[in-house]
């Protein structure tokens, strides 16, 4: 009778139960009790190979009560620390070891295992897999007939798909009877096995309940629980492939493509066909300039061609690709897509680095895309990381920003002791400026030039003057939190606060130093006068705090008991008395709380006028 000893690989790929039966009838199986531990450690990750290596350890166990094999488990069980250690062939050593103990044939689909055996003289099978060149069409696949961009499959409803183009999309119906679990997990299954033996297939994320494949052209996204309440499997792949020729690029645009453009933005909103475009700039790059384009991408999904390689997170991790592209030195790259701070910093690194760069950003706005590199990077490093952003709208450009760093006064404002680094947008057509991005004080603002300074706009205060009042407002609440205070500027140099009587020896200071700091940080002048009593009294600035899920107003001990207006952006809102705490409460979701916490977004005033009840 032969003895055989599987290894995990073989066992995994359900391949000993189909040798027993065409090739060692009546063997004897012998089975390390490491394959159990390592099998039981990936089903206790919920990983699917693992799942797949207990069934075929049933269908063994069948078989053995069957008579059609005799089954023995041998060796011990390795220790924690040797199944973690795995991948370094801790496990693989302890059953080849027990395979020249019981001079047995090994079996395993591992290469490298098979050969390293063969080396140390103990018999073996090697299971070569077949070679998917040619192949059936999955179920999955054929799910996509023409114009389909996405397959959306979820156990207890019908199979649903997005036809069209991007900005001309229709979710159809591709059957009328739903999915069971039962479908989902055959379909899943199929993909993920061909996935492991196809060489352009591969499992690019695998997580507690959620796997990521890219299976030839389609990226597909397996979610079940914990993760998801149900089984889902999502489909994606791209139905357009276009050149640079079939997007609206004009002469401008495509001058500065070939030669001042190295940091770019490619944004839009989720389905806008930003990717698309990515990949037209990729071959238009490679072909008709000549560059060594390389891409990083997480998932690896864009259609490109075989020249143009596709890098993945090494080791989990797109910082050391970044590493080794830097090695590889190529012209441009395409970063798709660029989501969190990390990739920010990725991107930033390369770019400063000398590597031309093509960022792929989630943006509703063009400006935004420019906006989510704030925080993430000194003001004056953006313009050398960005210098070109294309918006993508329904699979067009529509619109294309210029970005550039000068030291000028800020649009709005007329002191030449006010100028300072600016970055300003433009756009690319018409040269027109379109936003201007500064610091001022501690703050930084990104200041709408179309906006905020049209011709024939006409308002009591300007941009610039709301800009220095809120800054004003901002810097007063922090260091007085409970004072009444109002503030006005009375010129591009100088500005009135008026303060509660009470506070007005804190804000000025010992010998003035607090107020001298202030101006410094302001850049603005300060007069501080005491706010009239009667003033108070009509109508005064209450502070307000949001917490958990109440928002509070905030008043003196000796308003406890009295009634208030509460007045916001110059209308009557609502009247409540002041409780024991010295606070008027409300819930966050109430109307009137919705409608001060968005004027404490803007950094607006929340006034409250004491109730004459004589007047009511």
């Amino acid at each position: 009778m032969v003895k055989l000893v599987p290894d995990t690989s073989i066992i995994i790929d359900e391949m000993v139960s189909t040798l027993v039966e065409e090739k060692y009838e009546n063997a004897e199986i012998i089975i390390p009790e490491a394959v159990f531990a390592e099998i039981e450690n990936h089903a206790n990750k919920r990983k699917d190979i693992g799942y797949t290596g207990l069934d075929e350890l049933l269908r063994l166990r069948q078989m053995c009560d069957e008579d059609l094999i005799s089954l023995r488990y041998v060796g011990r069980r390795p220790q924690l620390d040797e199944v973690s250690l795995a991948r370094g062939g801790e496990i693989d050593a302890m059953i080849r070891q027990i395979a020249r103990e019981e001079n047995a044939v090994l079996l395993t689909s591992d290469r490298l295992q098979g050969r390293i055996a063969q080396a140390q003289g103990i018999q073996t099978y090697i299971h070569e897999k077949e070679d998917f060149d040619t192949y059936l069409k999955t179920e999955l696949e054929g799910y996509f007939s023409e114009g389909i961009s996405s397959v959306h499959l979820k156990e207890n409803t019908v199979p649903m798909a997005k036809r069209g183009r991007p900005g001309h999309v229709e979710l159809v119906e591709l059957d009328y009877v739903p999915l069971r679990y039962k479908d989902m997990d055959r379909i899943a299954k199929e993909i993920i096995e061909q996935a492991y033996k196809r060489h352009d297939c591969f499992i690019e994320i695998d997580k507690l309940g959620a796997k990521v494949v890219q299976f030839d052209d389609l990226r597909v996204t397996i979610a079940k629980q914990p993760f998801s309440e149900g089984f889902e499997i999502t489909a994606v792949k791209p139905v357009n492939k276009l050149e640079l020729d079939d997007y609206n690029v004009t002469e401008r645009l495509l001058e500065r493509l070939r030669s001042d453009a190295k940091g770019i933005l490619v944004a839009g909103s989720p389905g806008a066909g930003k990717s698309t475009f990515a990949q037209a700039l990729a071959e238009f790059y490679y072909y008709d300039m000549e560059k060594m384009v390389k891409t990083m991408e997480s998932p690896r999904d864009m259609n490109l061609d075989d020249n143009i390689t596709q890098y993945a997170p090494l080791e989990g991790d797109m910082e050391n690709t970044a590493d080794i592209l830097l090695l590889v030195r190529p012209d441009f790259t395409i970063f798709d897509e660029v989501r969190k701070t990390r990739d920010f910093e990725i991107y930033s690194d390369m770019r400063l680095a000398g590597v031309g760069m093509i960022g792929v950003v989630h943006a509703t706005r063009a400006i935004d895309a420019v906006q989510r590199f704030i925080g993430r990077l000194e003001l004056g490093i953006i313009p050398s990381v960005i210098d070109t952003t294309v918006y993508i709208e329904n699979g067009e450009i529509k619109a294309v920003y210029s970005i550039a760093l000068t030291v000028k006064v800020p649009t709005g404002m007329v002191e030449d002791d006010l100028s300072r680094p600016v970055i300003e947008i433009k756009d690319l057509e018409s040269e027109e400026l379109l936003y201007e991005i500064y610091t001022y004080g501690e703050q930084t603002i990104v200041m709408d030039i179309a906006k905020n300074f049209t011709e024939d706009k006409a308002e009591d205060k300007s941009p610039v003057s709301r800009i220095v009042e809120r800054t004003l407002r901002e810097e007063v609440s922090r260091l007085i939190p409970n004072a009444i205070f109002n503030v006005e500027l009375l010129s591009d140099k100088r500005a009135l606060i008026e303060m509660d009587p009470d506070y007005t020896g804190t804000l000025i200071g010992k010998n003035g130093k607090t107020i001298t700091e202030l101006e410094k940080r302001t850049g603005i002048g300060i007069e501080v006068k005491k706010l009239e009593l009667e003033d108070i009294e009509k109508k005064i600035p209450i502070n307000a705090t949001v917490s958990g899920n109440y928002l509070s107003l905030n008043f003196k001990k000796e308003d406890v008991g009295s009634s208030f207006d509460i007045i916001v952006e110059d209308e009557y809102l609502f009247t409540a008395t002041v409780g024991k705490k010295g606070n008027i409460r409300l819930k966050k979701d109430l109307d009137m709380a919705e409608d001060i916490i968005r004027c404490m977004k803007k950094n607006e005033p929340i006034y409250a006028r004491l109730r004459n009840e004589e007047l009511y």
